[in-house]
């Protein structure tokens, strides 16, 4: 059983050591897929043959932890098969698509690493390994707004990595002077079994730092910044595992967070500084919407919406809450990699990612911008999709938990995003074809390889969205894990 806690890291490492030495190849071009599909492989195992813990303590998995593997690796496979063809399209070098396939490759393991990792310090650690990887990856392209968009993500998310620094050694210091096994004094389960010793006021303010700095990784206001630049100019495989993946690998974090804060301070003061992130991220996201006219920031702006609802779910906290987060995070990550993949395929065929020049591109990109604009029906909480159920779940949580204000301002507040995006994706794939230079003639089709990728994830969106299946026994062992009732 060990193996499947170390597969979920070790076969992407196995596929960077692969590519760092043969290079970027036909054959080694699919080993980021083939190590994705062993992710996610162990996950579904992991979920089904219950918690494990790897010698020597440093590995654990649970529910949850099986959980987010499996989101991983739904996100990091369709991304994976995406990549060769991206890379051909953008006539990338031998060397950079070299070093894209190890970063990419790293990318995965650290965030595998994060929802497996034992104790709060491995898990930091991992996190910023993400920050470090990824800051390559955001300036791939090398250009001046990419390199602006690469700093930017670094000196964001290396203050907020500051701040969760910071709330881990307090944290660390309340369990020693809460004699709490110095083996466990960051450890998960020691933590949260420990947690009514720890100091009432160290404790909050080491959560506070937790909550603010991981929410800062996880694209939550006021710590955001970084995401639409990150997300805009990193390519589009790379945008999909950030917005699907990264993103929620940071908020599990916070959920874990939450479960110690909960048990030692009662649940009002978690409650109050998730509601206000929360509500701040769903105002700013809607605000930056109106008017948006490129269509990769506006999905990244779509993340932070979605980060907020998320983050309002888990603030409700009773199990319905808790069960509707994750199966969000789900929904939201196989909906976002296909709109990110789709819409790197709609920029290379237009050569732009400018709302307005891309008008009718639904003629000359079928398949992409079919895929695309299903997304972001999916996106928007349209039924049969999983968000729809999700949404619909916190909502009723919400009303449920006394927290009505909340969720009505929160619906107010999807209610104008949802307006700008419907607005933005319809004249992209509703209007008149773009005419004149530079318009292409030749409807574009990606290879056989991209073609699955867009095509899968949203029936498996869908799918999970009418019927939760073997996903509802392991979403309630979950949320049960995080202290819902």
């Amino acid at each position: 059983m060990t193996l499947l806690l170390i597969a979920p890291i070790g076969a992407p490492l196995l596929a960077a050591a692969c590519q760092a030495a043969l290079g970027w190849r036909r054959a080694t071009s699919w080993l980021g897929a083939a190590a994705a599909a062993v992710l996610l492989t162990c996950g579904i195992a992991l979920a089904a043959t219950g918690p494990h813990a790897a010698p020597g303590g440093l590995l654990r998995a649970d529910a949850l932890s099986a959980f987010m593997l499996i989101v991983i690796g739904a996100v990091a496979l369709p991304a994976m098969l995406v990549s060769p063809a991206h890379l051909a399209a953008e006539e990338t070098s031998p060397r950079d698509a070299r070093r894209y396939g190890v970063l990419t490759q790293a990318f995965v393991a650290a965030m595998a690493l994060a929802v497996l990792a034992a104790s709060l310090g491995m898990l930091w650690v991992a996190i910023e390994a993400t920050t470090v990887v990824t800051a390559f990856l955001v300036g791939h392209r090398r250009t001046r707004n990419a390199t602006e968009a690469a700093w930017k993500y670094v000196v964001i998310c290396s203050a907020g990595i500051a701040l969760a620094f910071l709330g881990v050694v307090l944290l660390h210091f309340a369990a020693q002077q809460a004699h709490v096994p110095a083996a466990g004094a960051l450890g998960w389960a020691d933590l949260a079994a420990h947690a009514g010793r720890l100091d009432p006021d160290v404790t909050r303010i080491a959560v506070a730092l937790l909550v603010l700095g991981f929410g800062a990784k996880a694209g939550l206001a006021p710590l955001h910044a970084w995401l639409p630049d990150a997300h805009g100019q990193a390519p589009a495989p790379v945008s999909a595992l950030m917005s699907g993946a990264l993103l929620s690998v940071a908020f599990y974090a916070v959920l874990r967070v939450k479960v110690i804060a909960d048990a030692a301070l009662g649940t009002g003061f978690v409650r109050t500084l998730l509601l206000t992130v929360a509500l701040a991220s769903l105002a700013l996201a809607a605000a930056l919407l109106l008017g948006q006219r490129d269509y990769k920031r506006m999905l990244a702006y779509s993340s932070i919406e979605h980060m907020g609802l998320i983050a309002l779910g888990t603030a409700i906290g009773t199990r319905l809450a808790m069960a509707a987060v994750l199966l969000h995070i789900l929904g939201h990550g196989l909906a976002k990699t296909v709109a990110f993949l789709a819409a790197g395929h709609l920029q290379q065929t237009a050569g732009t990612s400018r709302i307005g020049a891309v008008r009718g591109v639904a003629a000359r990109a079928p398949l992409a911008a079919g895929a695309f604009g299903a997304a972001v029906l999916a996106l928007l909480g349209f039924p049969p999709f999983s968000l729809f159920a999700s949404e619909l779940a916190v909502f009723r949580a919400g009303f449920a938990a006394g927290l009505g204000w909340a969720v009505a301002a929160a619906l107010a507040l999807l209610l104008a995003a949802t307006a700008a995006i419907a607005a933005g994706t319809a004249r992209m794939l509703l209007g008149g074809p773009r005419t004149g230079p530079g318009a292409a003639a030749v409807p574009s089709r990606p290879p056989l390889g991209a073609a699955a990728a867009l095509l899968l994830g949203l029936p498996v969106c869908a799918a999970v969205g009418i019927g939760l299946g073997p996903l509802h026994g392991l979403l309630l062992d979950a949320a049960a894990l995080l202290g819902a009732h």
